[in-house]
């Protein structure tokens, strides 16, 4: 009798352990909701921010290197492989990308003279809604850039989480560009689901109409139209963004690493039908841009990818806001095949323990600061 008392005290105790168990969270979702901020995201434990491929659904060569490469970094390439990656870069809200026309700029982007880069640098007027990356890039500068005076001539700049290109901006524009378009723009920490406005909350306005106004009167006078925009903007047209770091002034890798992964990424998005060049305005695709310094040159290169929501669906393009973010380093040409295959158009990666530096994923309302 005494042997089946014990027996079902250890049974007894057993379930109690199981059931604290169950609902004790455990250190992934304790350190999501110890980190959690105003707007529901939180910060993702490493190896949970992005899903990694499973040869089990991806494919047993998911995880190899490409075969076909025939691409290579010089033979003196040496890079930081040991020093941690994930959850090492400062959050941002919005990534600005202005167009100069050129791959590699004075050291700080900042400092380059007559620049929109300088003008945001200098400006008091900061945004509102977060942290404002800034990156020179080599969009090229519209037709009307060199009928102005130095220090006043047009650029485009792209804004994202939002894929927007907004036209015309200036360096005595900037303020107002803060004012009226990034300070009023989602960030990577929006949702992307947000509530419609309540309208229907404010009654109709059942008040008779005003008397008409003399012709006469001096009152006749129409109202001053409100001023025209000094930008104009629009949607970009792609799908998907890939960023490279090229700053040679930087770091000389930056400047080896870009063009070479330009290539071998154009090779393996070409037969997809997805590649874009600098002046391709289709709608869809991958649009890639050569950026300034983003920080961690030893790791390079440094590869970010946007990808818009909803992104590789076959039945539409993708023309939302970013959903992802996946801020990649140590890529190598080898890499680019997979890159496309399953960063790009799915939103996975490969090798995160050796390249994930960090991102943001709106949708499930995750970031790695």
């Amino acid at each position: 009798m005494k042997r089946r008392t014990s027996k079902m005290s250890s049974t007894f105790s057993s379930l109690v352990r199981r059931g604290t168990d169950f609902l004790t969270p455990n250190a992934s979702s304790a350190n999501l909701a110890a980190s959690s901020n105003g707007n529901g995201f939180a910060k993702a434990p490493e190896g949970t921010l992005f899903p990694k491929v499973d040869p089990a659904v991806d494919g047993e060569d998911c995880e190899h290197d490409c075969e076909s490469c025939t691409i290579h970094y010089p033979a003196k390439f040496s890079i930081d492989e040991e020093e941690k990656l994930y959850g090492m870069v400062k959050g941002w809200a919005t990534h600005m990308l202005v167009a100069t026309g050129k791959t590699d700029w004075v050291r700080d982007v900042e400092d380059e003279k007559g620049s929109v880069m300088e003008a945001v640098g200098k400006c008091k007027v900061q945004p509102t809604n977060g942290r404002l990356m800034l990156s020179a890039s080599n969009m090229p500068l519209p037709s009307a850039h060199h009928d102005h005076a130095k220090g006043a001539e047009p650029t485009t700049v792209l804004l994202l989480p939002s894929f927007t290109l907004v036209e015309d901006v200036t360096p005595q524009s900037v303020p107002d560009l803060i004012d009226h378009y990034i300070s009023l723009s989602p960030t990577n920490i929006t949702p992307l689901t947000r509530p419609a406005p309540a309208t229907s909350a404010i009654p109709p306005d059942t008040s008779p109409p005003p008397a008409p106004i003399d012709a006469a009167s001096p009152e006749t006078s129409k109202p001053a139209p409100l001023p025209p925009s000094i930008f104009r903007s629009r949607p970009s047209p792609h799908s998907y963004l890939i960023l490279l770091c090229s700053q040679k002034t930087r770091d000389a890798r930056c400047g080896q690493s870009a063009p070479l992964l330009r290539r071998e990424l154009e090779r393996h998005l070409r037969p997809l039908g997805l590649y874009r060049d600098l002046h391709d305005e289709r709608p869809g695709g991958v649009g890639i841009y050569f950026i300034s310094h983003v920080g961690g040159h030893k790791f390079s290169a440094n590869m970010m990818v946007y990808r818009r929501a909803g992104a590789g669906r076959k039945d539409k393009v993708a023309d939302g806001e970013a959903g992802q973010c996946i801020w990649l380093a140590r890529v190598r040409p080898e890499d680019c095949e997979g890159i496309v295959k399953f960063t790009v158009l799915q939103g996975k990666v490969v090798k995160p323990e050796r390249q994930l530096r960090g991102g943001f994923d709106r949708e499930r309302g995750v970031v790695s600061w």
